[in-house]
């Protein structure tokens, strides 16, 4: 494609070269440079972009995009100098690729807590109907039945407009993403067409990254501004905000505040939860396979995403009901022994504080908690976490989740400060294989065991290595013979 053709949405200025000539790849990345490559200089938190100009011309690179000038560039290279090269990156990506998320129906879910089920909610309805369903998450990126494994929530933004156009052409007809804070305000999602948005909550989180909870908030808003209808828990402290920020049609969801979707007469169990949906006057029964309040506002905000898709109401509650839950999320492994534990991704405090409260709904014996908080991130919700998971649990293993640079030892003796207030009888132990055996070890019948933290991971990330590690089968061998 013509160069000029993909900077079409940018400002730029040549500084050498021409921009007619024709480009055959795209690339931010030096070592994949091949002959007839656009080079885009990427500043990254790690290293920067520009120092790999060398590299790229000698691997074939015909044009550079830059942020400033640049020395030592042959005059048959073509120079482009813009203001900002994560958002040129994310336009010409859009242009190289055709736009693909015009040709689908783009379903962008955002929050702190709850995108990843919320997704999978969305995909089991559109699934009942015959709808071809594309997933860009945490988990796992997928097109129809083929998993592509996901390193980030969010892909940077020239893989994800790749995967779009992938998806395009593999006839997908609805695109259910999950977007990160980080993603918008680093505009890997700018040029994405989005029908439709959903906010789940705003609680603690990323704040090694956004500083403030505004700036986070601020972030988060991002994609409302850029959605044709937009789906809002107006029980969240952050939702009137969003709801501002909202460019199209808003419906909002929630138990408390009254809004267009709302849940009453909630029930929950160990197998799951139910409750009565009042929309537009009427009332539909709901059921769900997982237990928990923050499952009601989930399928709330998965319904409102559906009307707003056009499915009918009969054809959601019966597409949801097909949903067994999502790997990692509030996941159960029973033992014979009457006793049983629950794998979660709860990472941050208002997620620990859900799966607990829930847990603890329907434990008949006590809440045995093994949790930790991972390196090189927010340091501020360590002993928040470590005083949460004293408030509701009986016994605390305080253990490591992924320690990265860090020494884990010094991160539980940060979460042990907030597990000290509570009185709550607790213990460490950094190693957290040990930690799940510890736990199931003193486990006894009607007790709950909640391993929070890593949910679907399958790795646990040192200051050397990267290790395989799952809490599912982690708990399955501690459990050995009497696992169900």
């Amino acid at each position: 494609m013509e160069l000029k053709k993909l900077l079409q949405e940018v400002p730029y200025e040549v500084l050498q070269g021409t921009d007619t000539l024709e480009i055959q790849k795209i690339t931010y990345d030096s070592r994949k440079v091949e002959k007839g490559s656009l080079f885009v200089c990427v500043t990254g938190f790690q290293t920067d972009g520009h120092q790999y100009i060398p590299m790229a011309l000698e691997k074939g690179a015909v044009a550079i995009l830059t942020e400033h000038l640049v020395e030592d560039v042959p005059s048959q290279v073509t120079v482009i100098a813009t203001k900002n090269n994560r958002q040129a990156l994310a336009a010409v990506a859009a242009a190289f690729y055709e736009h693909p998320s015009a040709s689908m129906e783009v379903v962008g879910v955002t929050g702190t807590n709850g995108k990843t089920t919320t997704t999978y909610l969305v995909k089991s309805v559109l699934d009942h109907v015959g709808r071809k369903v594309g997933i860009v998450g945490t988990i796992e990126n997928r097109i129809g039945e083929e998993v592509i494994p996901s390193e980030r929530t969010t892909p940077e933004s020239l893989e994800l407009q790749a995967l779009l156009h992938q998806m395009k052409v593999s006839d997908v007809t609805d695109v259910i993403m999950e977007v990160s804070s980080h993603s918008l305000d680093l505009h890997r999602v700018d040029g994405i067409q989005y029908d439709v948005g959903v906010f789940t909550n705003l609680t603690q989180d990323h704040l090694d990254y956004h500083k403030t909870m505004e700036n986070y908030k601020k972030a988060k808003a991002m994609l409302f501004a850029r959605c044709k209808k937009s789906v809002i828990n107006v029980d969240d402290g952050a939702g009137q905000f969003m709801i501002d920020c909202a460019a199209g049609e808003v419906m909002t969801f929630g138990i408390e505040k009254p809004c267009d979707l709302k849940a009453k007469d909630i029930s929950i169990s160990a197998a799951g939860s139910s409750f009565t949906l009042i929309y537009q006057g009427k009332q539909y029964d709901v059921k769900l396979h997982t237990p928990g309040r923050f499952s009601v506002y989930n399928a709330l905000g998965a319904i409102g995403v559906c009307l707003c898709l056009g499915v009918p109401m009969t054809e959601i509650l019966t597409g949801l009901a097909e949903n067994s839950g999502v790997s990692g999320r509030f996941q159960a492994i029973r033992s014979k022994k009457g006793y049983q534990a629950v794998v979660d991704y709860a990472h941050t405090p208002d997620g620990l504080e859900n799966v607990l409260k829930t847990a603890k709904e329907f434990a008949k014996g006590r809440i045995i908690a093994v949790f930790g908080c991972g390196g090189d991130r927010d340091k501020t919700k360590r002993p928040i976490m470590g005083r949460i998971g004293g408030e509701y649990a009986d016994y605390c293993i305080l253990t490591s989740d992924n320690p990265r640079t860090e020494d884990p030892e010094q991160i539980l003796t940060e979460v042990e400060e907030g597990t000290k207030e509570t009185g709550c009888a607790y213990e460490k132990q950094a190693d957290r294989r040990i930690a799940i055996e510890r736990a199931v070890a003193m486990a006894e019948e009607g007790d709950v065991i909640v391993v929070a933290g890593k949910g679907h991971e399958t790795y646990q990330i040192f200051f050397d290595k990267t290790i395989h590690f799952d809490d599912v089968e982690e708990v399955r061998k501690a459990f050995g013979e009497d696992c169900l």
